[in-house]
């Protein structure tokens, strides 16, 4: 994505989804061939989670996928429809236990992660060594800095060697890289409510850098599906919380991306809620712009530079989460209120945030429509 650029009085875009200079992508030809009709072989790491479930379901109904293979790390072997039974007679595979061996002799091409942070980089390194091409749910291939990496998630980073070739996995950013990666670390639910609700402002420097202030609302279903005091129906319902206040691991997420954008450092303060329904986030942002503007200008900047995205949607009234629930749509309007630029966002966190973004990069690397089974 190219920085928005000043031509006198106006703010006008340049160009989006433009490669980042000096990331690293696979140069093998295979990763060109043109795909067209052919069914492509999945597997699916780490079966039993919500991420997984929604997958599956838009997997399902693509026209070019096919899951062949379901892994659990659980002891048994249920098969998939008993561990989500609304797949009951849409998939008869049972999960198995890893093996990049058994996947390859399956003929998979390409593999969703939906292992927590720690398991995939134990886990992915096998694939990638034998050339499948992998989509990694997890956090751990989204920080280009192990260090970090270290300091945000109190562990070392165990895969560096392919943590340098790793592709941040948001379209609307990365979109030509993410096309010939072999390994995209797709991006966190928070992250792209901040990332794409910013992107307009920090692109040409339209607001300061160093105030920005983003609060968020996520339905409990982004805590995950393993049970967790915090997460207790009795604990959450009628309550809203905050937590991890400065201390969120998608902070430097969302600094590092919005730095590439800029190109210049980015800092913020992030506050995350848990609120009490299953799924969606919202998320208000607060920024000083550098000048004085008017909401037409600002919805004008936006709509220039989201033109080429199909799941962004401008709008001039105020979203709502039930207006994305179940879409891979990401819903952006933008006031002014005292001289402060406010910008109200919100996504499906299980679809937008996690299972269909990560289809929308399997679209892009094998080269069907970015749309294909989204809409």
């Amino acid at each position: 994505m190219t920085p928005l650029v000043k031509a006198g009085t106006d703010w006008k875009p340049t160009s989006i989804l433009q490669p980042w200079a000096g990331k690293k992508t696979l140069e093998s030809t295979e990763f060109f061939l043109p795909y067209n009709d052919r069914m492509i072989k999945i597997a699916i790491l780490g079966g039993s989670g919500y991420t997984a479930v929604e997958l599956m379901k838009i997997l399902l109904g693509h026209p070019n996928t096919e899951i062949v293979a379901v892994t659990s790390r659980q002891q048994d072997t249920p098969l998939v429809a008993e561990l989500h039974p609304s797949l009951f007679r849409r998939i008869d595979l049972r999960c198995e236990p890893f093996n990049a061996d058994h996947l390859l002799a399956k003929g998979v091409q390409c593999v969703f992660g939906c292992l927590p942070h720690g398991a995939s980089m134990a886990t992915l390194p096998a694939l990638l060594d034998r050339g499948v091409r992998v989509i990694d749910l997890s956090a751990d291939y989204r920080l280009r800095d192990p260090n970090v990496y270290a300091q945000w998630y109190g562990e070392s980073h165990g895969d560096l060697a392919h943590l340098t070739q790793a592709v941040y996995g948001l379209p609307e950013v990365y979109g030509e890289e993410i096309a010939t990666a072999q390994l995209v670390a797709n991006p966190g639910c928070y992250p792209q409510t901040a990332i794409l609700g910013l992107a307009p402002l920090v692109a040409g420097h339209h607001v300061n850098l160093k105030t920005l202030i983003v609060d968020s609302k996520s339905g409990v279903s982004g805590a995950g599906r393993t049970p967790k005091l915090s997460t207790h129906f009795p604990e959450c319902n009628e309550s809203v919380a905050a937590y991890n206040v400065g201390q969120h691991r998608h902070t430097p997420e969302m600094e590092q991306v919005l730095s590439d954008i800029a190109g210049d450092d980015v800092e913020l303060i992030f506050t995350p809620h848990l609120i009490p329904m299953d799924r969606g986030i919202f998320t208000t942002i607060y920024a000083e712009p550098t000048r004085a503007v008017q909401p037409p200008e600002l919805l004008e900047l936006y709509r220039a530079y989201y033109a080429a995205a199909p799941f962004i949607r401008v709008s001039e009234r105020l979203p709502a989460t039930k207006d994305t629930a179940n879409t891979n749509f990401l819903d952006i309007t933008v006031r002014v209120v005292r001289g402060r630029i406010v910008v109200l966002v919100c996504e499906d966190n299980l679809i937008r945030g996690a299972s269909g973004v990560a289809v929308q990069n399997f679209n892009r690397m094998f080269g069907y429509a970015e749309t294909t089974a989204l809409l």
